[in-house]
């Protein structure tokens, strides 16, 4: 006879689905598909085209949801008839079947889990990711690209849509910064505890000495805003250059003035965007930015005030909160949560689910405490 005892684990996995259907409130879940399926089905919808947008959106991310917690309920079900086959049949192959499906199932509940700790204001929304290089010459602005190509990667690798909306180039290596769009459901929520100082310490490959370089880049992700209604901006607050649009080595993309820069004159915010057709379209997508970032500072100062009369000051959580070292004893390793990896290659290729699992749950631990 076969020895198959997961009794234990999937009662477990039960328990943590049901807390986790009853966070998500199924019932609620369905009556929101049924008022939203009626709206989708107005034959006034789309006269309003940003609003029906936004109604199918809404509708497809809650149906989408309802069928990941059907789906999950599902296998929980076959798994245990899978696990009473194998014992009554004493099939190995089967239960060797049931083994990775729990292996399996653990996971998805796991990160499923992670994504019920995502409830903050705007982490449901699409993410603005940017990488910007920090000190350390060459090695900086290669590190920077490395990150970018990393985030580029691990989006890849979840299916999920990216634009990149702006680069600017460096005279050596890499790049100085780049600007790109995670248009996602909850890619804020889950990108934003990736911001923050990165690290790298490694042999640099720019120099002759052989000698450890350390070198730094920054990572900013705000949250993608169709409307920034909140925040005006007067016209004599900006100053808009207009320039040409360009690759690595300076070659041209286009022939015409069509990249912008905007400054914000009163907090010296700049935002430029080279990657959309026009000079119209390069400026409306970078205002948006501008908005939502306005908008995060004002948020962020009266938030810092607050603690202020509060009496209590605190550190930036996002300061150098990763390092990575590609020399001696390979490593990156988070500051913040302890979690570390052994092999640099598979994170650099944009394996970072287990780092920003453990930063979504640390985050949620300091907001309880």
């Amino acid at each position: 006879m076969i020895d198959l005892d997961l009794g234990a684990e999937i009662a477990a996995l039960r328990s943590t689905f049901n807390d986790i259907r009853s966070v998500i409130g199924v019932e609620r879940l369905e009556a929101e598909i049924a008022d939203l399926s009626e709206k989708a089905g107005a034959q006034d919808l789309w006269d309003d085209p940003d609003a029906a947008q936004k109604v199918t959106s809404a509708l497809s991310h809650r149906q989408s949801e309802l069928a990941r917690i059907v789906g999950i309920e599902s296998r929980l079900d076959d798994l245990e008839v899978l696990v009473e086959l194998a014992i009554e049949g004493d099939d190995e192959q089967a239960a060797q079947e049931a083994r990775d499906e729990l292996v399996a199932l653990q996971k998805t509940l796991g990160d499923f889990e992670v994504q019920i700790l995502l409830d903050g204001e705007y982490d449901d929304r699409g993410a603005v990711v940017t990488i910007r290089s920090g000190a350390g010459g060459d090695d900086a602005t290669d590190f920077a690209e490395m990150l970018m190509r990393m985030y580029l990667r691990w989006a890849e690798r979840h299916k999920y849509p990216v634009k990149v909306l702006d680069t600017s180039y460096a005279e050596g290596a890499g790049i100085k910064s780049a600007t790109f769009e995670v248009d996602a459901p909850y890619a804020f929520g889950t990108l934003s505890v990736e911001a923050g100082t990165h690290r790298l310490a490694r042999i640099s490959p720019f120099g002759s000495a052989d000698k450890r370089q350390t070198s730094f880049a920054a990572v900013e992700v705000i949250p993608v805003m169709e409307e920034a209604k909140e925040v005006e901006v007067p016209e004599g607050d900006i100053r808009v250059d207009v320039f040409r649009s360009s690759g690595p080595g300076g070659q041209s993309v286009n022939t015409t003035d069509s990249a912008v820069r905007i400054t914000h004159i009163p907090t010296g915010i700049v935002v430029s965007m080279q990657n959309e057709k026009s000079q119209i379209q390069n400026r409306a997508v970078a205002m948006r930015v501008l908005q939502t970032r306005l908008m995060l500072l004002q948020r962020e100062e009266e938030a810092a005030k607050k603690k202020e009369l509060a009496g209590t000051i605190t550190a930036s959580w996002g300061d150098q909160m990763r390092s990575y070292f590609l020399y001696g004893q390979q490593l990156v390793k988070d500051l913040r949560t302890g979690h570390e990896v052994g092999n640099p290659a598979v994170v650099f290729d944009g394996d970072l689910d287990g780092f920003i699992a453990a930063g979504i749950r640390w985050r949620k631990s300091r907001v309880e405490d």
